[in-house]
């Protein structure tokens, strides 16, 4: 998403490789030829032409069905030194303030105004300057880059994310002619430039799709391969796989898995980078209702994301939630049944429990795995499972 976004800073033509044909990536696409881009798709490979921008509004209706595209005011202000948006939408798993976004665009000299639900952004000047985040949010830090790519002086953000798509970001702005170092760590420096080039660039692997794959295999007993991979970006949650007695091997770009024929209960705890992912928690929750024992989950990150174990327990799961914590006591086999997807990861999680479950589960609503997934039914077909996608 932030990639997409950049794609304006250049003035240009850019050229993107291996982007998904998800929900959100179709969004994305959407808001940027509402803004005035030339869009073209073939297979994974997109081309953006950005020379005709000529908006600087986000269309409501679009900017309500993901929370992500909030990433294109930050992209835009870089461009255009203005940009108008609505709150972002996206799933509804708790309080998601752009607080810190704001914040670091004023920090940059940006003016700020809100009026009936709209946030208004301008300036004459972006201005280099120092930008402390009370918290390392990913998408502030990403909006914080792409408003400093094109500033007048040197930017340093500190206490930034850390998570591998910043120094994805940070590799493709510097393919593009910015100079951006320190992405990966909880400082960047951005040098800012007076243009960036036409490019090219082959996006970083999904890291939540590997390990919902990896978890999706653990919790059926199976064994998976996964290639074009990499590890590095899955240490955490390979780690807990261990954990739970998986046998795991990788290489540079692959990962493999065995599973036991009984996993283990485990401890986990949500935390930013090179924490374990919050993305992850409501898959790992899910592989985690067959283990043997008792596994406690702590979410550190967003205070609503417990709404899936409703629809788990639906299943003879056994989980008791307490505020930020859930305690799942593992049962010998689940029960098929009607169940929800109550937001995008807590779908994929439907998913799992329905592929260890007894007889035919179906899940609903399933828009929200659509949103971050693409052909998830065909891959995981592909693994052996007894599934497919009905869509109305």
């Amino acid at each position: 998403m932030p990639i997409l976004a950049a794609s304006i800073l250049n003035n240009g033509i850019t050229r993107l490789y291996r982007v998904p044909n998800i929900h959100d990536t179709k969004v994305m696409i959407e808001i940027l030829r509402n803004l005035g881009c030339k869009v073209k798709r073939v297979r994974d490979k997109i081309v953006i032409d950005s020379r005709g921008l000529n908006q600087y509004e986000i269309p409501e209706e679009l900017m309500r069905k993901m929370r992500s595209s909030v990433i294109l005011a930050g992209a835009l202000l870089g461009r255009s030194k203005k940009a108008t948006f609505s709150c972002p939408g996206g799933c509804d798993i708790g309080a998601r303030p752009i607080d810190l976004h704001l914040k670091a665009f004023e920090n940059l000299g940006v003016n700020i105004t809100k009026s009936t639900g709209y946030i208004h952004c301008s300036c004459d000047i972006i201005a280099g300057e120092k930008i402390h985040l009370d918290f390392p949010s990913v998408g502030a830090t990403e909006n914080a880059m792409l408003v400093a790519v094109l500033a007048k002086g040197t930017t340093v953000i500190s206490n930034a994310a850390m998570e591998p798509e910043i120094v994805d970001l940070q590799n493709f702005l510097n393919k593009m002619g910015a100079k951006v170092s320190g992405a990966g760590s909880s400082e960047i420096i951005i040098h800012g430039v007076e243009k960036l080039k036409d490019t090219g660039y082959q996006v970083m692997p999904d890291r939540i799709e590997a390990g919902t794959l990896l978890c999706a295999v653990a919790s059926t007993g199976g064994k998976l391969t996964l290639t074009k991979v990499v590890p590095e970006h899955l240490t955490p949650v390979l780690e807990k796989l261990k954990e739970c007695g998986c046998e795991i091997e990788t290489t540079k770009d692959t990962v493999f898995l065995q599973a036991p024929k009984k996993l283990k209960a485990v401890e986990i705890k949500t935390m930013p980078y090179p924490g374990f992912p919050t993305d992850m928690q409501a898959i790992f929750v899910s592989m985690l209702c067959t283990a043997k024992g008792t596994s406690i989950v702590t979410e550190n990150i967003f205070e609503n994301r417990y709404k899936y174990t409703n629809e788990l327990n639906k299943m003879g799961v056994k989980i008791v939630v307490e505020g930020r914590t859930a305690v799942i006591k593992g049962v010998r086999k689940l029960s098929k049944a009607v169940v929800e997807a109550t937001d995008l990861r807590g779908g994929a999680a439907m998913v799992l429990a329905g592929l260890s479950a007894s007889g035919k589960t179906k899940v609903t609503s399933i828009e929200y795995i659509l949103r971050g997934y693409e052909k998830l039914e065909e891959k995981l077909t592909q693994l052996g499972a007894k599934i497919t996608k009905e869509v109305n």
